[in-house]
């Protein structure tokens, strides 16, 4: 569990959260009975009060529900791992019983942030969609299934990240060299000299083309026809 499911927990107990926004949004989730959440609330309720323990008569004097019908609930939530009787010794060493919802607490936390977690991963998967959208709209066609699935070699086996890829295609579009051949030996250089973030690589791609730029003198002033381009580094060729 995370750091932040630690502290989350902690504030829930300390009542620093109110604990009905997050109860109500994933208690459905957790298989719980609306009977049964309420009876969650009401237990809360009891326990800022300052009841820890409120028997099923103390209950029913709040729900119109029987005793025993609070009971079974009680029965049901204690046997799904929700809530549980912990016994507990005053400060005058007398024995006393409480209800314990640190369980729901840590089940609740659990939940959102699995939650988080499947939205991180949705967000990540509409990136790498919206990278082969990117490779389509340079080509000017749609890909072939070999050119998706050596993007797709690029993301899950060589571990490059989207944004980095998305990198190495503006160099090579750049270069005026667009493949999927030229792209690849773009990602081996960066890979061997161990780029892990866009910055990284755009920094190596200034750094090569600096050492392309030719050292000469200020050339005569020539026709527009005559002027040359600069060229790009062209990563198909071996520098060491």
């Amino acid at each position: 569990m995370t750091n932040e499911a630690d502290r989350l927990r902690i504030w829930i107990e300390q009542g620093n959260v109110t604990i009905s926004q997050l109860f109500f949004k994933f208690y459905k989730e957790l298989g719980i009975q609306d009977l049964d959440a309420m009876l969650i609330m009401h237990l809360t309720a009891f326990h800022e009060d300052g009841n820890k323990f409120p028997t099923p008569t103390d209950i029913a004097n709040r729900m119109q529900l029987t005793e025993d019908e609070i009971a079974s609930s009680l029965q049901r939530l204690m046997q799904k791992g929700f809530i549980e009787i912990l016994q507990k010794v005053d400060e005058l060493g007398v024995l006393f019983e409480t209800f314990n919802l640190q369980p729901l607490w840590a089940r609740l936390v659990d939940c959102m942030t699995e939650k988080k977690a499947k939205k991180v991963e949705v967000t990540s998967k509409l990136k790498e969609g919206e990278l082969f959208n990117l490779f389509e709209q340079e080509f000017g066609r749609f890909l072939s299934p070999m050119e998706t699935e050596t993007i797709s070699m690029w993301l899950d086996q060589d571990g490059h990240s989207p944004e980095v890829i998305r990198k190495a295609l503006i160099e090579a579009v750049l270069s005026q060299k667009l493949s999927l051949r030229y792209v690849d030996r773009i990602l081996f250089e960066w890979k061997k000299k161990n780029v892990k973030t866009p910055q990284d690589a755009e920094k190596l791609a200034q750094n090569f083309r600096q050492n392309t730029l030719p050292t000469r003198p200020q050339p005569p002033q020539v026709e527009p026809q005559q002027t040359k381009k600069v060229p790009f580094y062209n990563w198909l060729e071996e520098r060491e």
